[in-house]
């Protein structure tokens, strides 16, 4: 007799009553093994990840049958390369087996930014402006400037770094501030003739500084091209007991105005200021 005469030979409350008690049997078969599907009354703790490398970290973690995804990346120079900084669910968050941790992983490579211009900013302005930048302010230094106080250089591993010069964040960023004027009186050099590369040069050795640079005529090369005036000139109109004119006299700090020309100056013009 196949199946479907059997059936159609009972009564039909025969049936109806054995379909309500199949309904019945799968009913309680699916909840009772509901708790195995879901994990239910499974629960882990969330390890504390943080600070180790990202291969070890995600080893663990699936070894305690946790799902493992590296969500984003950050450069924080405190940790190492690789090293997780962040995870998701928090560490001893109760969770379910099989629960995805999310990873923040700190970054190979430092991201680069530009060096800002700071020359002019007080060395707190410039901390501030520098920890915006993911940069560190390093050694500060002096030297004898009218700007105290102020930043009148920025170095890196002791030599200058241009603004606008990549550079990686966390990088240490060092200060030379103007100390004030000094308080010593020096005779004003002669920068006749030299060219404003040298005079600067010179200068720097007496921490004088240049100021305005007052080109005379079309300059191509201003490095290149010659001081013909200065402002203080290195000696007064007044002669001294000796019958030569007094130097005039500058401070360590102060600056020097110029103005430069592609020609040099005759030598008689150079003469007349010695």
């Amino acid at each position: 007799m196949s199946v479907f005469k059997f059936i159609t030979s009972k009564p039909l409350w025969v049936n109806m009553l054995a379909g309500l008690a199949l309904v019945v049997i799968l009913v309680l078969l699916f909840f009772a093994s509901l708790s195995w599907l879901t994990g239910y009354g499974k629960y882990e703790k969330v390890p504390s990840v943080i600070g180790q490398n990202r291969i070890a970290a995600q080893k663990m973690l699936e070894e305690k049958g946790f799902e493992v995804v590296v969500q984003d990346s950050v450069y924080i120079d405190t940790f190492a390369k690789q090293a997780v900084v962040r995870q998701l669910p928090d560490v001893d968050a109760t969770v379910k087996q099989g629960r995805t941790i999310y990873l923040t992983i700190n970054r190979s490579i430092p991201p680069q930014v530009e060096m800002p211009n700071l020359a002019g900013f007080s060395v707190k302005s410039a901390e501030m402006f520098l920890q915006s930048l993911g940069l560190k302010m390093g050694e500060i230094s002096y030297k004898p400037d009218i700007a105290r106080n102020s930043v009148l250089e920025q170095l890196m591993n002791d030599v200058p770094v241009k603004p606008g010069t990549k550079i990686p964040i966390g990088s240490v960023i060092d200060f030379v501030l103007g100390s004030g004027v000094g308080g010593d009186e020096i005779n004003v050099p002669n920068l006749m003739g030299m060219t404003l590369a040298e005079a600067r040069s010179y200068l720097s050795t007496m921490n004088i500084n240049i100021g305005s640079v007052v080109p005379m005529g079309n300059i191509r090369d201003s490095s290149n091209a010659f001081i013909i005036r200065q402002m203080p000139e290195a000696l007064t109109d007044s002669i001294g007991v000796s019958g030569y004119r007094v130097p005039n006299r500058i401070r360590q700090g102060q600056v020097m105005d110029v103005y430069i020309s592609n020609t040099p100056p005759s030598r008689d013009s150079v003469q007349q200021k010695l």
